[in-house]
């Protein structure tokens, strides 16, 4: 393994924009080194008894399992902890969790990412008191674990130089929740730094949070990407390499849900499905970071088709994830 920067040991990983480009490209060269291992069956108990807190505010598939297995595999162990059967539920300060668990273990991964102003104010406050790196597993503002397993998927189906190369995040159709707006600006706000053709599609209400769209403007100017705005899914998909369509709610309407819902039952046609996957390149790829709500978000002859990379994407949390532990931690 390639000696890991004294800089990283310790270091918070809370979005994407905080590392620089290159600790992301040493994230990822670990990353694809730690998948080699594990194909190869190759023992790396990179963190022998080291101990993940793992503090869930919000139901995880992917999230909770890739860090649980993950840490397994580096030879350390992960606690999982349900705020609301915590103590977090009745009060208990940011700064009090983080000074104590700090003191336990090694590491804390935070899921918050329900309520817009609240997730990251709330990692930045525990990694303020905590003395072991704080990580993000979803807040309001990012999702940076899915960002680097999404770029590690595109650079294994690209190359790694994927300047010039066009994403097109699109909202799209789901009935069941309202769903958190992390995604598409962790999508916006990284892609730009690599100099991809970043275009965003929603509805005139589905708008993302204005100071992660000037990021996105400013990320593009200074590495040489595009970033513009359309206003239907069929524009965004024209001559796309990737595409990456998914739900969103109302920034304004967090708390009010169901109004959200009915304003989005507006828009059920903004479906990812064949016809709109011919207008991207014949060689493009259909990425979501999943669950999908099949028949609203995709229809299944998509997501289960050639062009899908859902799987590869999924299983490039669990390598994104651990590179990110061996190094922090």
């Amino acid at each position: 393994m390639t000696p890991i920067p004294p800089s990283l040991k310790g270091r918070d990983f809370i979005t994407t924009q905080e590392w620089n480009i290159e600790e992301i490209e040493l994230a990822l060269q670990t990353a694809t080194l730690l998948k080699k291992l594990k194909k190869e069956g190759r023992p790396h108990r990179w963190l022998a008894d080291k101990t993940l807190f793992l503090f869930f505010f919000d139901k995880s598939t992917r999230t909770r399992n890739s860090m649980e297995a993950g840490i397994t595999q580096l030879g350390g162990h992960a606690h999982f902890i349900s705020a609301e059967t915590s103590q977090a539920a009745h009060g208990e300060s940011p700064k009090d969790m983080g000074i104590i668990l700090a003191s336990y273990g090694h590491g804390i991964a935070i899921r918050h990412d329900l309520v817009p102003g609240e997730g990251n104010a709330y990692m930045r406050e525990v990694a303020k008191w905590a003395d072991v790196p704080v990580m993000n597993l979803q807040c309001d503002i990012d999702h940076p674990f899915q960002m680097l397993a999404d770029l590690m998927t595109m650079r294994e189906e690209f190359g790694e130089d994927l300047r010039g190369r066009k994403i097109a995040v699109s909202w799209a159709y789901a009935p069941s929740y309202a769903k958190p707006l992390s995604v598409p600006q962790g999508l916006i706000s990284l892609m730009t730094r690599f100099g991809m053709h970043v275009t965003l599609a929603h509805p005139p209400e589905f708008k993302l949070m204005p100071e992660m769209m000037r990021q996105a403007e400013q990320n593009a100017k200074k590495h040489d990407g595009r970033f513009e705005i359309v206003d239907s899914m069929e524009a965004a998909f024209e001559n796309a390499d990737i595409v990456y369509p998914k739900s969103w709610a109302i920034l304004e309407l967090f708390g009010r849900p169901q109004e959200a819902l009915a304003i989005a039952r507006n828009y059920r046609s903004w479906i990812c499905d064949a016809k709109k996957m011919a207008l991207a390149k014949k060689e493009a790829i259909y990425l979501h970071c999943l669950p999908a709500d099949r028949g609203n978000e995709v229809t299944d002859e998509v997501i289960d088709g050639p062009q899908s990379r859902v799987y590869p994407e999924a299983e490039d949390r669990l390598h994104t994830g651990k590179a990110i532990m061996a190094l922090t931690m």
